[in-house]
């Protein structure tokens, strides 16, 4: 599934892209489906044409990693190549992301799985980081609303 989001990416009008195949097991998961081998396979052809089809994305978001490293690589080396303006992202459920491809190939990576106890992005107790060329730009999520985890309190 694919759409355009306005808040996973900050000040990026981003085009995000569910990545089935997902290796995570997160409790309280919010797309449990995609630990399956669904949809279509993500080639370069594809790639361009929802770009085509998504004019003033200025982000591609892959919302996690599947199960093919190399082929995750292939497609972040061809936004970089073919499409040098869109910024690139990856959503990744790992604790830590410890290939320097990843952090090479993607402007933006997200490490940490979900978990309810620590709260979403937004919320200042969150275990999740969102790295921005290996800076931690998370805190830029907390002035969004009421942080959740404070609202328990």
């Amino acid at each position: 599934m694919t759409s355009v989001v306005l808040e996973e990416i900050p000040d990026r009008i981003t085009l995000a892209l569910e990545i089935s195949n997902c290796q995570g097991n997160c409790v309280g998961c919010h797309s449990p489906f995609l630990r399956s081998d669904i949809g279509e396979e993500l080639t370069p052809d594809v790639v361009d044409a929802l770009i085509a089809d998504n004019f003033g994305v200025n982000c591609f978001l892959l919302l996690g990693e599947g199960n093919d490293l190399q082929a995750l690589l292939g497609i972040a080396r061809h936004l970089r190549e073919r499409h040098p303006r869109i910024e690139t992202a990856l959503y990744s459920g790992r604790e830590s992301v410890s290939e320097q491809e990843i952090w090479d190939l993607f402007d933006y990576v997200k490490t940490g799985p979900y978990k309810a106890e620590c709260g979403p992005l937004n919320s200042r107790t969150t275990n999740q980081r969102l790295y921005h060329h290996g800076e931690d730009i998370t805190s830029r999520f907390w002035h969004r609303g009421i942080d959740p985890a404070a609202s328990k309190a």
